[in-house]
């Protein structure tokens, strides 16, 4: 049976025939993007181990993603299609109606990367509050490896980020920092991850599995966002980190002169005599993760 909120609210009960595990949350959000709904779904649909619970967030979709959402509904765990205040607000939908220990973000257009990722990453989900594993990146219709990083530091997340998509977070950890931040429209899982990291002190685990493909067609993606971007990262780092002392610019700059570094010597040669990176460490930013 399924019981109606109102018009464009579905919540149906569990229908998948095994028990949920409690162990995955696959959480995909859509807006008028039937056709990228339909090969996300595709890919969740064919895993070989089922034991997970899956969620669609339909922004109240024009397109016939609800009605393809509803086709679909006995594999669905749970469902809505309504209004949201964008992206963020969705996902946090989707955290808020969660009930596996880790959640992934699989939005729609992206797809799993064959039918055994959930097979073979289930046992490697314990302990730790982020797990990243490798993302396959779909640039000009060709397959590009992003490989996880083995260690994140504040570094890497200024001007890189974690990826999404293949990024398995415990929910708990959302307890604990807190959902993302709606006032931002393109930035707000980065500012997840690091100060989740770096205030919080959630911990990080690269695994070696691909999970996920990605292709670059959102609005993060597009060249138009970039100064937004670079505007709520600044906003970020300004009302977390202290950063009103100095101008973001000239972290940026230091950032920039240390990836174009060819090696791990010149890198340390660039950077150590950085007065703001003395800074970031004398208010403890560096505190529980080494840089270099």
């Amino acid at each position: 049976m399924y019981f109606a909120k109102n018009k464009q609210i579905f919540t149906p009960k569990k229908i998948f025939k095994n028990m949920l595990n409690n162990s995955i949350t696959i959480i995909t959000i859509n807006f008028n993007n039937k056709n990228g709904l339909q090969k996300t779904m595709d890919s969740v649909f064919r895993q070989t181990n089922k034991d997970f619970q899956y969620i669609v967030i339909d922004g109240g979709s024009s397109d016939g993603s609800k009605e393809l959402i509803e086709r679909n509904q006995s594999q669905i765990n749970d469902w809505v299609s309504e209004r949201d205040n964008g992206i963020y607000h969705a996902m946090n939908k989707g955290i808020e109606k969660a009930t596996g220990e880790y959640l992934l973000f699989l939005n729609s257009g992206d797809e799993l990367l064959n039918e055994l990722v959930v097979e073979k990453v289930t046992p490697l989900l314990h302990t730790d509050d982020i797990i990243s594993g490798n993302l396959i990146v779909d640039e000009d219709s060709k397959d590009v490896l992003r490989p996880t990083k083995k260690s994140i530091s504040f570094l890497d997340l200024i001007e890189e980020t974690i990826w999404h998509p293949s990024t398995f977070i415990k929910k708990s950890a959302f307890e604990k920092v807190g959902l993302y931040d709606e006032n931002l429209k393109i930035c707000s899982d980065w500012k997840w991850f690091l100060i989740s990291i770096f205030k919080y002190n959630c911990t990080y685990r690269p695994i070696e599995q691909s999970i996920s493909r990605f292709y670059k067609d959102g609005i993060s993606s597009d060249p138009k966002s970039q100064s937004l971007r670079k505007e709520e990262r600044r906003k970020t780092l300004v009302e977390n980190f202290h950063f009103s002392e100095f101008q973001t610019e000239e972290l940026i700059d230091k950032i920039n002169l240390y990836f174009s570094a060819t090696n791990s010597l010149d890198k340390i040669n660039k950077l150590k005599n950085s007065r703001l990176l003395k800074f970031l460490y004398r208010i403890g930013v560096f505190k529980n993760y080494k840089y270099l």
